[in-house]
């Protein structure tokens, strides 16, 4: 690998698959399935196909929090996908997602299955079919709720792709890169930090699928959990995202979201599959792994 230095574009980018680094295994310039491989299906009318990052996190929330509100039609599934071992390219993976990322959701609710995938498109897929956590068509607070959780899907992959990458996984560590993308994530954290001291949410009064989308990536980042770069960001600093992130970590249905196909952290906060919502209870990882004496 050349150093930054001394580092010239070819002409025409080639892909090196000889690359030694983290995601070298599964980063590939084009798309489509890699083997042939099929889908588990459970009994509950949404099958959820995640791991729990901050972007499965979104989806495993609204889904115990349309729970929490009493919709029983909002069961589910929720399968562990592997995405450091590949297997987001299966051939029934990519069916339902032809972009081999994490959340992928079928709808099975009605008399033909609907592929669901990107998850802000699953939250407010979820969110038009139970009628729950996004204003109504007409109400002014629905494009505030859709701006913000649009600001999301645009400004995560700063946070991910850009800083947590080069901060914390690249084989290298290169100043301009991390201080390009450290400025950007304080930036904005200091829009949210704006708006977060105007209201109690980011609608407004009401809790949405705004704030669902953004707690995992920048409460994530506001609480140290991310990457390790809290200290780097100085992320004490944002008062009201603190108030806020803590606010919504403390309600029951992101406590039990946030940990569903969960593979790190404590064993106790680790649900790697959920079936049935004895699960939280019955099949965390300190159950299932033998003692260690």
């Amino acid at each position: 690998m050349s150093s930054t230095a001394d580092y010239t574009p070819p002409k025409v980018w080639t892909w090196n698959k000889g690359a030694e680094h983290r995601f070298a295994n599964i980063n590939r310039p084009i798309a489509g399935p890699t083997a042939e491989k099929e889908l588990p299906v459970g009994k509950h009318p949404f099958q959820l196909y995640s791991l729990g990052t901050p972007n499965g996190q979104k989806v495993t929330i609204m889904l115990e929090e349309l729970l929490a509100l009493g919709h029983k039609g909002a069961e589910y599934d929720a399968w562990l996908i592997k995405i450091g071992e590949g297997e987001q390219f299966g051939s029934g993976f990519v069916a339902i997602n032809p972009n081999s990322k994490i959340p992928a959701l079928l709808d099975r609710s009605g008399p033909k299955p609907v592929r669901v995938f990107e998850s802000g498109a699953i939250l407010l897929h979820l969110a038009e079919k139970f009628d729950a956590l996004v204003p109504k068509i007409g109400d002014a607070r629905r494009a505030e709720c859709l701006s913000w959780l649009f600001w999301q899907m645009g400004s995560a992959p700063y946070l991910g792709g850009g800083f947590g990458h080069f901060y914390a996984y690249a084989p290298k560590k290169i100043e301009y890169a991390i201080d390009r993308f450290a400025m950007e994530v304080k930036r904005q954290l200091d829009v949210l930090d704006r708006r977060l001291g105007e209201s109690k949410y980011l609608t407004g009064d009401d809790y949405t699928i705004a704030d669902i989308a953004v707690w995992p990536w920048y409460g994530g980042l506001a609480k140290g959990l991310l990457y390790g770069g809290g200290e780097f960001l100085a992320v004490h600093e944002y008062k009201n995202v603190h108030r806020w992130a803590d606010e919504i970590g403390a309600r029951p249905a992101v406590k039990r979201g946030r940990i569903v196909n969960r593979m790190a952290g404590e064993p106790s906060q680790q649900l790697r599959e959920r079936h049935d919502a004895s699960d939280f209870e019955l099949r965390t990882q300190d159950k299932l792994e033998p003692a260690k004496g």
